[in-house]
């Protein structure tokens, strides 16, 4: 049986990217792993979204034949956004750390995917998640060490947001530290990917 993976990148770097190299090479590992999973990968800082305005807000509570062609174009994207979301088996995010938190352009994708009665919906008891069921890996990049500190507004909100959804499989493969010195960044690196290594063998065990 063969996974659908979805691939989230939105380091604003290429090439010198820390958290895109370990996405590589978390799915160079995987799909040698896993040969018949088939990957969509989406590039936010490339292909970056445009931030939830009026246009979308107006064009949700707009009958369908009234609405603008902007309307019907932000509403559309939406539901590709949340469709690909949900049709994931496997999610894998790579995530720097900017000031403390996410980029700006992951922020925009969760605010595309985070829709009432599609990804969760509100009951007398609170929010429920729909989006359970899936298995998400962040892999996390940091300049600095902030590992369960206050500071930490990236993995710690990333979990929150993803648990609201109704994801409660997370794990974290988190190089931090690296810019403190090149024996920090070397070993932090190395660290993480051992993670990566224990991590696919684990999904090859329970197999």
């Amino acid at each position: 049986m063969s996974n659908k993976i979805l691939r989230i990148d939105s380091s604003l770097n290429s090439d010198s990217s820390n958290s895109r190299r370990l996405g590589d090479r978390f799915l160079q590992q995987w799909l040698a792993a896993h040969p018949n999973d088939n990957v969509t990968a989406r590039d936010l800082a490339s292909d970056p979204l445009p931030h939830i305005g009026q246009t979308l807000l107006q064009g949700a509570t707009t009958a369908a034949e009234a609405r603008t062609q902007a309307m019907h174009d932000a509403l559309q994207r939406v539901d590709e956004l949340v469709e690909e979301f949900l049709a994931a088996d496997v999610i894998v995010i790579g995530v720097p750390m900017y000031n403390f938190g996410v980029p700006s352009t992951l922020k925009v994708w969760i605010d595309h995917i985070a829709q009432a009665g599609r990804t969760f919906r509100y009951t007398e008891a609170g929010p429920v998640g729909l989006a359970g069921g899936k298995r998400v890996y962040l892999v996390s990049t940091r300049g600095g060490v902030y590992d369960n500190s206050p500071m930490d507004h990236q993995v710690a909100y990333l979990k929150t947001v993803l648990g609201f959804l109704g994801i409660d499989d997370i794990q974290v493969i988190q190089a931090e530290g690296l810019n403190l010195s090149a024996e920090s960044r070397q070993q932090s690196l190395a660290a993480a990917e051992r993670q990566i290594h224990e991590s696919i063998a684990a999904t090859r065990a329970a197999a």
